[in-house]
């Protein structure tokens, strides 16, 4: 997606490569599976060894780095869904 006169930089950063709101999807979907997975659950789930094995992360760092990256993700795809649609941006 080209960025628009009226477009936000953070939302123009956001989706410069994306031009299908299918793939924006898909992006917000993922980053807020991989930020689910990043939440420190070792430290919460004291069921066994096998807690340990499959989330091999233990503290915040990548929780803090991509909650805020899909809550950024998601708020410029409810902007662009606002403002634009996907298949009528023109091209400038």
């Amino acid at each position: 997606m080209n960025k628009q006169d009226k477009m936000p930089l953070w939302v123009a950063l956001a989706y410069s490569n994306i031009e299908s709101r299918k793939v924006a999807l898909y992006l917000v979907v993922g980053c807020a599976v991989f930020s689910a997975y990043c939440f420190p659950w070792v430290r919460y789930l004291h069921q066994g060894d096998w807690v340990a094995k499959f989330f091999l992360i233990d503290d915040w760092s990548w929780f803090a780095m991509m909650a805020p990256t899909t809550l950024w993700y998601w708020l410029g795809l409810r902007w662009i869904d606002a403002n634009y649609r996907w298949g009528s941006v023109e091209l400038s």
